[in-house]
C-alpha cells in the first residue's frame, strides 16, 4: 500500500529575545552551524517526510535561505506572522496540497531525533487525527497563585508536550481557519486540534529534545554539538 504523503513546517520565526545576540534565534550558531540548519537537517533525514517549508522571521527570509543552502535547494522559505499560530498558518499555506499528513516542528528544538518524527507521522497514518510527543513528569506539581501553593496536581495525568507534532493536513488547516475566525490563539498545534474537537494521540517524548529558550540552553546546545552530538 502506498504511504500517505507527509510534509513538514519548521517554525523558525521567533525573535529569540530571551537568548540575546541581536538576531533571530534560528540564525544563532551551535557547534558551528545555525540552529535552523541543524533542525531542518534532521527533518530532511526522516524518510516519511517528502518536503519541508521553513517559516522565517519577516525580513529574514534570505538569511534563513542562505543558512539552509547546505541542506538543499528544494526547501521553501516563507515569512511568518505576529504569533506562533499565525506563523504555522503561513507555513501551512505553502505546503504541498497533495500532502495528507503535516508535521509541525519548532526549529528551537534542534535535537529532536529522526525517530520522533517517524513516530508522530506513523501515529496519524494509523488513524489518529493528530499526534504529540509527551514527556511524563517525575516531580511533584504544585499549583501556585501569588507566591502561595493553592493545590497539588496529580502528575500521572500530566505531561510536557514537545514538537514535532503531526496532524491530518485537512483537519489542521480547518482548525487554524476556525481559530483565526474565532480569535483563538493557542501555543501549539496539539492544543489547537484539541480545541477543534480532534483526537490527539500521545507518543513518548524524548528527554534530549529540549527547547533553546535562554542563553544557558544555547550554551548547552553548543556544547552538545561540539562534543559530536548528532
Amino acid at each position: 500500500m502506498r504511504r500517505a504523503r507527509a510534509s513538514a513546517v519548521v517554525v523558525a520565526a521567533g525573535a529569540g529575545s530571551r537568548v540575546g545576540g541581536g538576531e533571530p534565534k534560528a540564525l544563532l550558531t551551535i557547534g558551528g552551524r545555525t540552529i535552523v540548519a541543524v533542525a531542518v537537517g534532521t527533518v530532511m533525514a526522516c524518510q516519511e517526510i517528502d518536503d519541508v517549508v521553513v517559516v522565517a522571521p519577516p525580513g529574514f527570509e534570505d538569511a534563513i535561505s542562505a543558512a539552509l543552502v547546505e541542506i538543499g535547494p528544494e526547501i521553501r522559505v516563507v515569512p511568518g506572522g505576529p504569533t506562533r499560530q499565525a506563523s504555522v498558518a503561513a507555513g501551512l499555506s505553502s505546503v504541498d496540497p497533495e500532502a495528507r499528513i503535516v508535521v509541525i516542528h519548532d526549529a528551537a528544538r534542534p535535537f529532536a531525533p529522526v525517530a520522533l518524527f517517524s513516530s508522530v507521522v506513523q501515529a496519524v497514518a494509523a488513524g489518529a487525527d493528530a499526534a504529540v510527543p509527551v514527556l511524563t513528569l517525575t516531580d511533584t506539581v504544585k499549583r501556585v497563585k501569588d507566591g502561595v501553593v493553592v493545590g497539588t496536581e496529580p502528575r500521572d495525568e500530566l505531561g510536557l508536550a514537545q514538537t514535532p507534532q503531526a496532524a491530518r493536513y485537512d483537519l489542521l488547516c480547518a482548525a487554524h481557519a476556525h481559530a483565526a475566525a474565532a480569535g483563538v490563539d493557542l501555543t501549539d498545534d496539539a492544543s489547537l486540534m484539541e480545541w477543534a474537537g480532534a483526537t490527539v494521540r500521545v507518543v513518548p517524548g524524548d528527554a534530549g529534545n529540549f527547547k533553546i529558550t535562554t542563553l544557558l540552553d544555547l550554551l548547552r546546545a553548543d556544547e552538545l554539538l561540539g562534543a559530536g552530538h548528532g
